[in-house]
């Protein structure tokens, strides 16, 4: 008892000792956030949990290297939301060199407490597009425009005239500036060639926050990672269109495999399982799901082959019918092409089922011109030797293989002595009716 008291008391003075350590150095900490990717639902979990890492530690400043294409509109008011009632200062900095800042990463970058791009980078092209990615039009797009543009004008009205109306453009034309541009307009705060550099740039940087106006300290600053989880990689990654795209595919077989074969688990298992995360992947996705029923129509053809077999006719229907339907459920007009699927991965995988679906043809019909291995019509034409002499109508004994068969000779057959070689010719119950070989 005694020795646990005296390892409880040192940890608690190592640690008393740790923090009046670091809170004598005097350092300020800045955390060092990467979104890399399009803008979905999993990015949201990880800029509240970067945030909310900041805060608990006391950090001076948020850092966010942003590099993406766009993203889910939904998604990105809400990172939006989060952002601004931090208590942390975030800065959204476009990098690296080539990173862009488009569609919804445009807006999130201006809805920092300050913004800085790398020097060979750019932002905007933020018109939004409805859900089987076209742009959005009549009444409905003119409401999602004038509300987006609304945002963006509190996120930037303080930047100025020329800022609002590029901000606006941005929306309403679709319109993608540099990042000299942006800072001519006052979009940006800075342009920086890395994180040290912006660190540098942002020491003595004022930013308005909800409780007022703060100056960023970052001199001897420390950073730190706050990385993207692995289980919020994942779902990041289920909403690839070409994993979602897999994962489809391979389900659906899985399904079918089951319910042509029930018995077994495993193929039944691995498509639900399959199935269930390329449901979650395409719930994210811009999709159109006019191109399901073409997918539900080639693997039916798939089975009807295999049950009736046409020499792999509807097995052909079946990969043309599948090929089309990927096409339209990822890559219909208009879909964002960060977010379609890959052809040359489609027309693979179709010519792979079709011929997965044509080897099981193949065994279908080589088991229905296969010989019949046990009941009586698997004796006929079976060759033995008679062990006593066998006549007809009188049982005589012959032996096929290691069995002894009663026998009688048939009547086109000569007569059968002992140790002729007999071939059967008939079964009767337990009866061999044999001829003379």
């Amino acid at each position: 008892m005694k020795l646990i008291r005296i390892t409880v008391l040192t940890l608690v003075v190592a640690l008393a000792f740790s923090s009046l350590a670091h809170a004598q150095s005097g350092e300020p900490l800045a955390i060092i956030m990467t979104a890399d990717g399009p803008i979905m639902p999993p990015m949201l979990e990880y800029f509240e949990r970067g945030i909310k890492t900041a805060e608990q530690r006391n950090a001076e400043v948020i850092i966010l290297q942003l590099n993406t294409p766009g993203g889910s509109v939904d998604t990105m008011l809400e990172i939006i939301q989060v952002m601004r009632a931090s208590r942390v200062p975030m800065v959204v900095y476009v990098s690296p060199n080539d990173a862009i800042a488009g569609s919804a990463g445009a807006l999130i970058t201006m809805a920092g407490h300050a913004s800085a791009m790398a020097p060979k980078t750019a932002i905007g092209a933020a018109s939004p597009i409805d859900g089987s990615g076209a742009d959005v039009e009549s009444t409905l797009g003119t409401k999602i425009k004038e509300i987006l543009k609304a945002r963006v004008r509190t996120l930037v009205e303080e930047r100025g005239t020329k800022a609002v109306k590029l901000a606006e453009a941005m929306i309403e034309d679709a319109k993608a500036v540099t990042a000299r541009e942006a800072l001519e307009a006052n979009l940006i705060d800075f342009i920086s060639d890395d994180t040290e550099d912006l660190l540098q740039s942002l020491n003595g940087f004022s930013v308005q926050m909800n409780d007022g106006e703060r100056t960023i300290n970052t001199e001897n600053v420390r950073t730190q990672d706050v990385n993207i989880s692995f289980i919020e990689q994942l779902l990041l990654m289920l909403t690839d269109p070409n994993i979602a795209f897999l994962l489809l595919a391979i389900g659906v077989q899985g399904i079918l495999i089951e319910i042509s074969s029930p018995g077994g688990w495993f193929a039944g298992f691995l498509g639900a399982t399959c199935l269930t995360l390329a449901v979650y992947g395409m719930g994210v996705l811009t999709v159109n799901w006019f191109g399901f029923i073409f997918l539900l129509i080639a693997f039916v053809l798939f089975i009807l082959d295999i049950k009736a077999p046409t020499h792999g006719a509807l097995t052909t229907a079946g990969v043309a019918s599948f090929i089309v339907g990927a096409l339209v459920l990822f890559n219909s007009p208009g879909t964002p092409q960060f977010q379609r699927v890959s052809v040359p991965l489609v027309i693979g995988m179709g010519i792979f089922l079709g011929l997965l679906f044509f080897g099981i043809l193949l065994i279908a019909l080589r088991a229905q011109h296969r010989p019949v291995q046990i009941g009586a019509e698997s004796m006929l034409g079976k060759t033995g030797t008679a062990r006593t002499p066998v006549g007809a109508g009188d049982a005589g004994q012959v032996q096929l293989g290691s069995e002894l068969w009663s026998a009688e000779k048939s009547a086109e057959s000569e007569s059968i002595r002992k140790g002729d070689l007999v071939e059967v010719v008939e079964v009767r119950g337990l009866r061999l009716i044999v001829k003379k070989k």
